[in-house]
């Protein structure tokens, strides 16, 4: 068994060795919290929780760490426009943040350092880097020196002399426009914390090369994030880490974007798509079908009718598991193992579409066993698709998305359509005792018009939502 990785420092899948054995260290960029997330945001989270979920069903002690960005230029813009706190706008978002990955079943990071936390190792690193002749000082900030890192854009792979980085507005004193700030002074209005390079704040690159140091050391298996992050975000991270004396990352794994019209989905492109808002149309497990089950470097294309058939084809596994465990008479245990095809998928840089073929095919054999009246091989399905869809994060009986399903006025407003609906089912049954066939069909293709599936069964018709 070996898992295997897309290594964006290597242009290519590479076997994955971890550093000590049995022991993964991943460290994700999570998030900047200026707004609150829309979607594209939540994808990342989603990816990850995958990986480190495949990760652990390999038998891997997993260390997970997701930082939080709680001050930047975006922060303190929005802090002045609002006339509020920056800290209040921060911690409002990173807690909308959390809300988003819990509704979306993304397990919760062993560690989720927050920037401002940890001046001090920044700090330390920023005198390591003077000292070694990789940064310097200037009118109050500190900045990274790219010609001394002769390494520097090997993740990207541009050439530094093509390249013209502006200069920002208000800072001074750089030796070369593409210098980065890892330090920035003070200016009046903004946050400042006291450090022996004068008073300021820290800049985004050094954040994350500080917080991963100090969570998973000098060296560590993975670090993951954005496409858009690789220039210069991580670029940056790489530069200070290594010339600060850290072997850093060993694999680079990249996921891709949202998009809306072939555009990234932003908030500066105004087509965001507010997690808070998606889950009050979409039932969250959906939502997580919808954003979980593309291959994670390809781009997915936001559409309500991509929605429409996610919703479908996760009923369709929804409405298996159900019939089985009413056959069964009580809750079917995953199985101990995936199937072999399924971690091959998997094994193969996280092949979540070709594993999730296995997942239909599975129950569709389960239908057919069904059909059959083959109680013992409908069982063995089901607990086979449970144990697949666990590593997913999408088994519909896993104890997050049964209390998700019983709180709130959601179950309130399930229990008054299902009184509704078996009203109406009740007359036809009453049709079809009468024989009167066209009326009950009639009842069944109005009730599909409205987006519910009807499926007799031994024990009685069943609603479920269908397809809109």
């Amino acid at each position: 068994m070996t898992i295997r990785l897309y290594d964006t420092s290597a242009r290519q899948i590479r076997d994955f060795q971890p550093l000590t054995p049995g022991c993964v260290s991943i460290y994700l960029c999570g998030a900047t919290v200026q707004a609150a997330p829309h979607i594209g945001h939540i994808r990342s989270g989603l990816n990850f929780d995958i990986m480190r979920r495949w990760f652990s069903y390999r038998g891997y002690d997993v260390t997970f760490i997701r930082n939080v960005t709680d001050i930047d230029d975006k922060i303190i813009r929005k802090s002045a426009d609002q006339d509020r706190p920056w800290w209040s706008i921060g911690y409002e978002n990173e807690r909308a943040f959390n809300a988003g990955y819990d509704a979306l079943g993304c397990l919760p990071p062993t560690y989720e350092p927050r920037a401002t936390g940890h001046v001090t190792e920044m700090v330390e690193m920023m005198r390591g880097l003077i000292e070694r002749g990789h940064a310097y000082e200037a009118d109050g900030s500190v900045y990274f020196d790219v010609r001394s890192w002769p390494q520097y854009l090997e993740l990207s792979r541009q050439d530094l002399d093509k390249m013209q980085q502006p200069t920002e507005e208000g800072i001074t004193g750089k030796r070369d426009p593409r210098d980065f700030a890892m330090w920035k002074a003070v200016k009046p209005g903004e946050p400042a914390w006291d450090t022996p390079f004068g008073p300021g704040r820290p800049g985004w690159h050094l954040e994350c090369s500080a917080m991963a140091h100090k969570y998973l050391g000098s060296a560590f298996d993975i670090h993951g994030g954005g496409i858009d992050l690789i220039f210069p975000h991580h670029e940056n991270e790489i530069a200070q880490a290594k010339a600060f004396g850290d072997a850093f990352a060993t694999y680079w794994v990249h996921n891709a974007w949202v998009t809306m019209s072939g555009e990234k989905m932003s908030k500066s492109l105004g087509n965001s798509v507010l997690v808070s808002e998606m889950v009050k149309r979409w039932r969250p497990i959906v939502l997580r079908y919808y954003l979980g089950t593309p291959h994670y470097r390809s781009m997915i294309e936001y559409s309500e009718e991509a929605l429409r058939e996610a919703e479908a084809a996760f009923s369709r596994i929804e409405g298996f598991t159900q019939r089985v465990v009413e056959l069964a008479g009580g809750v079917v245990e995953p199985a101990a193992e995936v199937p072999p095809a399924f971690a091959d998928a998997m094994d193969d840089d996280l092949g979540v579409p070709q594993a999730l073929a296995i997942v239909h095919t599975t129950v569709r054999q389960g239908n057919s066993a069904l059909a059959a009246d083959d109680k013992e091989a409908a069982v063995a399905r089901l607990a086979e698709v449970r144990a697949m869809l666990g590593v997913l994060g999408l088994d519909p009986l896993d104890p997050h998305w049964a209390a998700a399903g019983s709180e709130g006025s959601g179950d309130e407003l399930h229990g008054v359509v299902d009184t509704l609906v078996r009203l109406v089912l009740d007359q036809r049954e009453a049709a079809r005792g009468r024989k009167d066939w066209a009326t009950a069909d009639a009842i069944r293709d109005r009730l599909a018009q409205s987006g519910l599936a009807i499926e007799d069964s031994p024990s009685g018709p069943r609603w479920t939502l269908g397809s809109r």
